[in-house]
């Protein structure tokens, strides 16, 4: 067994953050170029976690006093259920679910009204307030369809966060990009900034920065495969997956990947000197 405050102290010592990972699929309707995990409409491995797996890791996490959630992919609306189970998540912990805002049409919108004014934040990816330059990156339309959903999810009490990835935006864009995002009722705060990861589909292309070995907090990430140091880690090149940041091949019960997990962030080091550059 863990003992009940070894998670608090990791968290109070700054050697991890208290928020869940969950890598629900793999798949995704877009191919951007600096995709970590290699997705894109016609990959032949999805590598989902069930919905049973993702609920019970999450009921399992708030019992271990994890403080909250973050579901990415692939697209995470590609999964069928994701919807209802994104409700029944977003009741037992505060969450936030990574999209690329494509995908909501009306039937998908109904389907989310039980998310308004409730503890999930859906984090949509835009990154430039040019729509050919946001394009290029990401895929055709996309700045119209992620325009077109933000106002829609906000009207209907659906929290919206902003995840801008930096790799050739000037600093005037990035500003006029928040100009953006400011007038259609997202707050600074609520607004994400971080460069290209070189791992995955980036590095295949040579874009990014490396990752050093501190410059992402610790977060425990569960996927199909098993769980990763942090949401970076579970990354694609060629195909296959890297193993470089794995922790544990088992699941579940939660505990014992979070005893690996414990077991590696105890060795790294903690203090004002240790700067974590990417989030």
């Amino acid at each position: 067994m863990i003992p009940s405050e070894a998670p608090n102290r990791a968290v109070g010592e700054g050697r991890c953050g208290d928020r869940l990972w969950l890598y629900a699929t793999y798949h995704c309707n877009l191919a951007c170029v600096y995709c970590l995990t290699e997705s894109h409409p016609r990959i032949a491995d999805r590598r989902a976690l069930t919905p049973e797996t993702m609920l019970r890791s999450v009921r399992e996490a708030k019992a271990l006093g994890f403080g909250s959630v973050g579901i990415t992919g692939g697209e995470v609306f590609m999964l069928p259920s994701f919807a209802e189970l994104l409700t029944q998540i977003s009741k037992l912990l505060p969450t936030v679910a990574l999209t690329n805002g494509t995908l909501f049409d009306d039937r998908l919108l109904a389907r989310l009204a039980p998310l308004a004014h409730g503890r999930a934040a859906l984090q949509i990816s835009l990154d430039s307030d040019i729509p050919s330059r946001n394009d290029e990156l990401r895929g055709p339309q996309n700045f119209a369809k992620v325009l077109d959903a933000i106002p829609r999810l906000l009207e209907r009490g659906i929290p919206v966060r902003i995840a801008t990835t930096v790799e050739w935006q000037t600093e005037e864009e990035l500003e006029r990009l928040c100009r953006l995002h400011r007038s259609l009722g997202i707050p600074d705060e609520h607004h994400v900034v971080r460069s290209v990861v070189k791992r995955g589909r980036a590095a295949v292309q040579q874009l990014g920065v490396e990752l050093g070995p501190h410059d992402v907090l610790p977060e425990l990430t569960l996927t199909a495969e098993g769980a990763f140091l942090h949401p970076f880690a579970p990354t694609v090149r060629h195909g296959r997956t890297d193993v470089d940041l794995l922790v544990s091949r088992r699941l579940v019960p939660l505990e014992i990947p979070l005893r690996k997990f414990l077991g590696v962030v105890h060795e790294q080091p903690v203090g004002d000197d240790v700067v974590r550059s990417i989030r």
